[in-house]
């Protein structure tokens, strides 16, 4: 009896160490299917409008330029209504090309102001 008793523990104890056991890793807990994308906002478009744009598109504007894209206002209302987006797309040396003159802006850059777009317009 008493060695049925011993061998009746320790297989408890055994099958409670399996029944225990799992195949899932810190990794697995933490990690996120779908991470949170980062919201782009005005402030992350705001440096590459200034770096390329600002050279006609100054307040007062410059070369010819149409319109300011000084202000947040100026920018978005821009990429609604004027084609910002469509004429920074443009290949090298294709007509309406902005900047003026070429060369074309980053596509990293071109997708962030897109992404701006996508998200809203956020200003901050």
């Amino acid at each position: 009896m008493k060695n049925t008793s011993r061998l009746l523990i320790y297989s408890l104890i055994i099958s409670l160490a399996f029944v225990g056991c799992t195949s899932t890793t810190y990794d697995d807990i933490g990690s996120d299917d779908d991470p949170i994308l980062d919201i782009i906002t005005y402030q992350e478009v705001k440096p590459i409008i200034d770096n390329n744009c600002l050279n006609c598109h100054s307040n007062p504007t410059q070369n010819g330029a149409p319109m300011q894209l000084t202000t947040y206002d100026n920018v978005k209302e821009a990429m609604l209504n004027r084609g910002l987006l469509n004429r920074i797309s443009l290949n090298d040396g294709a007509d309406g090309l902005m900047p003026l003159g070429g060369p074309r802006m980053s596509q990293s850059s071109i997708d962030l102001i897109a992404r701006w777009a996508e998200d809203g317009f956020l200003e901050n």
